[in-house]
């Protein structure tokens, strides 16, 4: 006898790595969107919704990237303002 309450495929990749380190250390806002996004996963795929499911873990997974990269992009723009901030120091005479 079957049971039918077990789905027959694995859930996909829910990313909850990736989302609790792009919120740690990257963007905080973006992040947590990434943390709600990946621990519906499971809870669709139980339900039997396999689509909202896999549009869960991709929604996780492209929220984890944007945080990255706009953690990046903070980051280049502070040093950016650093080194002119230094250079215009330097340059004059303080």
């Amino acid at each position: 006898m079957e049971n039918l309450n077990q789905p027959q495929a694995t859930p996909p990749d829910n990313h909850l790595v990736w989302a609790i380190l792009s919120t740690v250390l990257c963007c905080l806002p973006l992040g947590i969107v990434s943390i709600i996004k990946s621990t519906k996963v499971k809870e669709l795929w139980l339900q039997g919704d396999h689509a909202g499911a896999q549009k869960a873990a991709n929604d996780a997974k492209k929220f984890a990237i944007w945080a990255a990269v706009a953690a990046a992009i903070v980051w280049v723009l502070y040093i950016i303002l650093m080194v002119v901030g230094i250079a215009g120091g330097a340059m004059g005479g303080y």
